[in-house]
């Protein structure tokens, strides 16, 4: 602002100059140009270079401007600054209110008559001749006329540049001796609005009347190529450019460059700043929407949308949502559909015995036969032997959740799991190890598993009764099922028929040493010792072993186990013999040819009991129509169906009590 209305005052400096050149009478008061509120400083050379003649003539040069101007406090105020080596203020801007005592003031100056020391006045009239002290007004033009005659003594280019920053508008008058290069540094652009140089003191006045015209008549706006890209504002004698609203002027005085207030930082946008020339508006990134104040963003809520179908809860994040479960829940694949976490089903519990899911928790339980304790994880076993009637003939033996009968030494427990006596006709562990080495030929081992079958076909198989285990041998040992893997004739023999010949070599010995160590543990399915089920192991092979027998021949009989010993062929006598058990008639049978090894299957009584040791061979047959075989049959089907009855009433009651939990939770 203070950069265009210097530029007026400017003009006005010059108008001046019209005024004294034209050596007209003075104007009178209908005369005055109007030139609006200017605050005018001339600063005067009077070094010992200006003659006392040539300093008259600047004093009325100065007069003569002034009669021109329409003097006042609101109207245009003038103060005048003379200097040489030193700077001195003839009368302030606030000094006069009246052409008449701004007259005396500059007839009483008196000239200091030193060198010339530009600079330093160009400084002292912006640090003091133009201050709020002085008369100074803001947003009213500053305009300085410098008139010299010399060469300045020091730096006159910097200070003038800092006092034109500051929006002094500044008119070099140049008289005689004065240099073009200094004034020009001086002066405000442009240089031939600004700049006069005249040959001596009595030629200031030839430049009077053509600014005269210019500060008071014309339009430059108007009659001239301004330049202006925006708008062109004149001022008398003179014009400045101005910019659109939201337009900066350029250096050049005539473009305008739009403000980018978001470049600038001159915004208050929380996120996005959309410029337009001087203005702005605000936007927010994906996921956000402008809120009310039109500055500030907030994330957009897609689960309010509603559409979201999440099961339990729906959370919203930028740009989407996802979807949470509840506490004890499973977000599954999908995404939104929730399940329940079965703590028991995963293992994530401490429970001893029963575990009991809700979502997310569990509860503990014990088995039939057992009570929680105080710290609800584990269970305490009832003795169900003092608490139920177990039924045993010689004694119970209680277990976690249940119980079992046992019977004296050289008595075995019965059918029906509670009396005991001398003879068990059919529940004992039977492993069978056949060879499967090269001599054996493919056609023949197919014979060797119906062997196998036949032997399972005259046994009573079940869980709790006759158990089979099957192991072949040949250079290795591999069992093909154990124990506890089949409970069922029926699926014995479908795995018996399945089993792969192995061929290769003859390793009885390590074969037995196998099923001493291995196939009759627990772990394998052999039950407890405690309990007298026999054990019987049937070795049958076709040739003389390539390891040594004797040993584990010797601590099978040891361990218990009632060795039978089958040969075929090239099988030999001695090592038959030696791990077939006493009495050997009974344990030891052989045979040439391998199509004769179903006779064997026929005649081989497995059978401990003392009445079935009678004759090799034989095979003890009972009349199923005989009476005792009725009365015999009749209590052991009183006998399961007990067990049975017992089974449910212990299941029933177990239901009951899950069903009473259930119901507690709801």
């Amino acid at each position: 602002m203070k950069m265009r209305q210097l530029r007026g005052l400017c003009a006005f400096a010059l108008l001046t100059l019209a005024a004294l050149a034209t050596a007209r009478p003075k104007a009178g008061p209908e005369q005055k140009c109007k030139s609006g509120p200017v605050d005018l400083v001339f600063l005067i050379d009077s070094s010992r270079s200006v003659r006392p003649h040539e300093f008259e003539t600047m004093r009325k040069f100065m007069i003569d401007i002034l009669d021109t101007l329409d003097i006042g406090l609101n109207a245009t105020r003038v103060g005048v600054v003379q200097y040489s080596s030193q700077v001195r203020t003839e009368f302030s801007l606030r000094a006069h209110a009246k052409l008449d005592s701004m007259v005396k003031g500059i007839n009483e100056i008196i000239p200091l008559a030193q060198g010339t020391m530009t600079g330093l006045a160009i400084k002292y009239v912006m640090n003091e001749a133009f201050t709020a002290e002085a008369g100074d007004r803001p947003k009213v033009p500053n305009v300085v006329v410098i008139v010299t005659d010399g060469r300045p003594q020091d730096r006159v280019t910097e200070v003038a540049a800092e006092a034109r920053e500051k929006g002094i508008e500044i008119y070099a008058v140049g008289v005689a001796r004065a240099d073009m290069t200094s004034l020009r540094a001086m002066a405000s652009p442009p240089f031939e609005d600004h700049v006069f140089l005249v040959e001596s003191f009595d030629l200031i006045h030839q430049f009077g009347l053509q600014f005269q015209d210019k500060l008071c008549g014309m339009d430059l706006c108007l009659e001239s190529d301004h330049g202006c890209e925006h708008i062109c504002e004149s001022s008398p004698g003179s014009y400045h450019c101005l910019c659109l609203p939201g337009y900066t002027l350029n250096d050049d005085g005539k473009t305008c460059a739009a403000i980018d207030l978001c470049t600038e930082g001159k915004h208050d946008c929380e996120q996005i700043c959309v410029s337009s020339p001087g203005s702005f508006t605000c936007d927010c990134n994906k996921g956000y929407k402008l809120n009310d104040d039109k500055k500030t963003c907030s994330m957009i809520d897609y689960c309010s949308f509603g559409n979201h179908s999440c099961n339990h809860e729906c959370v919203s994040v930028l740009n989407g949502y996802h979807c949470t479960c509840n506490e004890g829940y499973r977000l599954l694949d999908d995404g939104k559909t929730c399940h329940a976490i079965d703590l028991c089903v995963e293992g994530k519990h401490d429970c001893e015995q029963i575990c009991i899911s809700g979502p997310g928790v569990f509860t503990c339980d014990c088995n039939k036969g057992f009570k929680l304790n105080k710290d609800k994880k584990t269970c305490t076993n009832m003795d169900l032997c003092n608490t139920v009637e177990h039924g045993c003939e010689h004694q119970c033996v209680s277990t976690p959740g249940s119980y079992y009968c046992i019977c004296p030494e050289g008595q075995l427990l019965q059918e029906d799991g509670k009396s005991c006596g001398t003879c068990k006709s059919a529940n004992i562990d039977l492993v069978l190890l056949i060879d499967g080495s090269k001599s054996v030929r493919p056609q023949n081992f197919e014979l060797v598993k119906k062997f196998v079958n036949q032997v399972v076909d005259s046994l009573d198989v079940s869980a709790h009764g006759t158990r089979v285990g099957l192991v072949q041998y040949s250079s290795r040992v591999r069992t093909e099922f154990s124990l506890n893997m089949y409970h069922t004739a029926d699926e014995i023999k479908a795995a018996v028929m399945k089993v792969d010949y192995m061929e290769k070599g003859t390793m009885t010995g390590l074969a037995l040493k196998h099923m001493v160590e291995n196939s009759f543990s627990e772990a394998e399915g052999a039950r407890p010792a405690s309990r007298n089920i026999p054990r019987i192991g049937l070795v049958f092979t076709d040739g003389r072993s390539q390891d040594d027998i004797t040993e584990y021949a010797k601590k099978a009989k040891e361990a218990g186990i009632t060795m039978y010993a089958v040969g075929v062929g090239k099988a030999v006598e001695d090592e038959l013999r030696e791990i077939a058990s006493e009495p050997l008639e009974k344990h030891f049978y052989y045979t040439t040819d391998f199509t004769a090894i179903s006779t064997i299957a026929e005649n081989l009584k497995l059978n401990v009991c003392p009445a079935a040791e009678e004759s090799q061979g034989e095979i003890e047959v009972k009349d199923p129509c005989a009476c005792e075989s009725l009365v015999e049959f009749q209590q052991a089907t009183m006998s399961s169906l007990e067990q049975l009855t017992q089974k449910l009433s212990g299941m029933t009651a177990r239901l009951e009590q899950l069903e009473n939990q259930l119901l507690s939770r709801k």
